[in-house]
């Protein structure tokens, strides 16, 4: 993410003197104009990228099957249906009630309490067994 903070800064140089650069302005977060001593350039636009990389601090591998069976059991999907750590309540067919339901099962599980904050960031059963696995660490 760019970001320009004032409207006018310096740039060195590879000589190692300095430019002034005034006039400059965004048109959107995507967007920067420039005017280098008083010679206009182009635009320049940032493209975004994907993440490249995503660091997770993994769940306890039992901590994230306990999730699969309640939240099964709240959505009352059967036995062979397939509930993974990277499965999105959404995608389960669950609604913002289901997701509420599905959170006071895992606090009445687990002996937790999940601040509406929280609960609220819970998209997947990973998101939801690490922030049990982080409760119960502060708990500790």
């Amino acid at each position: 993410m760019a970001s320009i903070m004032r409207s006018s800064m310096s740039l060195a140089a590879l000589s190692n003197q300095a430019l002034q650069v005034s006039g400059t302005r965004t048109s959107n977060p995507n967007s920067v104009s420039l005017s280098i001593n008083g010679r206009n350039f182009p635009s320049i636009t940032l493209q975004p990228r994907g993440r490249r990389f995503q660091f997770r601090c993994a769940a306890k591998p039992e901590t994230v099957k306990k999730v699969c069976d309640i939240v099964k059991k709240q959505l009352a999907l059967s036995e062979d249906s397939t509930v993974t750590g990277e499965s999105k309540f959404a995608a389960l067919g669950a609604d913002s009630l289901d997701t509420v339901e599905i959170v006071m099962g895992l606090e009445e599980e687990f002996g937790i309490t999940v601040e509406e904050d929280s609960a609220q960031s819970i998209v997947t059963v990973q998101d939801a067994a690490e922030m049990i696995d982080k409760l119960l660490e502060n708990k500790a």
